[in-house]
């Protein structure tokens, strides 16, 4: 797989952000997410640490990075009609993290003038959320996501549609389909509760420009 890395500002932060475009696209539906060490082969999967990924179609793989420690903080599917951030932390043994974490992120977003209803879809009970942001032109606007989680053997995995996905359900098939690829690598090691695993950058990635 080839690889082009870049870095652009990022309108949602001013972290760094790094795309990886791969040249080999598509990726048939599992029934994952699932633990990396399941996996028979990971042929054709990009080895972000944490997460192994197959491409999806019609997307760009872009990282997130931490302008001043240089850490990868998320993963995103960038297509032209919208994305998928992902994001993986240390959950406990055959815990419910995700119950408990998504009330939080409810309350935090209404700190920040913000909303987000429950609404049952294809991986259980996530968030639709409203976001205030600053436009491009200086104008006050909402910025709408979907927001799922989803429980694993010690890890969740939080994933954000944002872009036409967030507001139309149906046009996130694609995403979603790509959820049930991803292999999470959680490691023996022991970590408290909530903190993100470790993401990093594939060898053969290289900055332009």
């Amino acid at each position: 797989m080839k690889f082009r890395r870049k870095v652009t500002e990022d309108p949602l932060d001013d972290d760094l952000v790094t795309d990886l475009d791969g040249d080999e696209a598509g990726a048939a539906t599992g029934a994952g997410p699932i633990d990396a060490e399941d996996l028979d082969s990971t042929d054709g999967r990009v080895d972000l640490g944490a997460l192994l990924l197959l491409p999806v179609e019609g997307t760009e793989l872009q990282l997130q990075v931490d302008e001043a420690s240089g850490a990868v903080q998320s993963v995103m599917f960038a297509g032209p009609e919208g994305a998928l951030e992902l994001k993986v932390f240390a959950a406990p043994r055959n815990g419910d993290l995700w119950n408990e974490v998504r009330p939080q992120i409810a309350a935090d977003l209404g700190k920040r003038g913000g909303t987000a209803t429950e609404r049952e879809g294809r991986f259980g009970t996530e968030l639709v959320c409203q976001m205030p942001v600053t436009l491009p032109d200086g104008q006050p606007g909402l910025q709408p996501s979907r927001v799922i989680g989803i429980n694993g053997s010690r890890w969740l995995l939080r994933a954000t549609l944002l872009g036409r996905p967030a507001v139309e359900p149906d046009a996130g098939t694609a995403f979603e389909d790509a959820l049930t690829t991803v292999a999470v690598r959680r490691g023996a090691h022991a970590m408290p509760v909530g903190d993100p695993l470790a993401l990093s950058l594939p060898p053969d990635a290289r900055r332009n420009g």
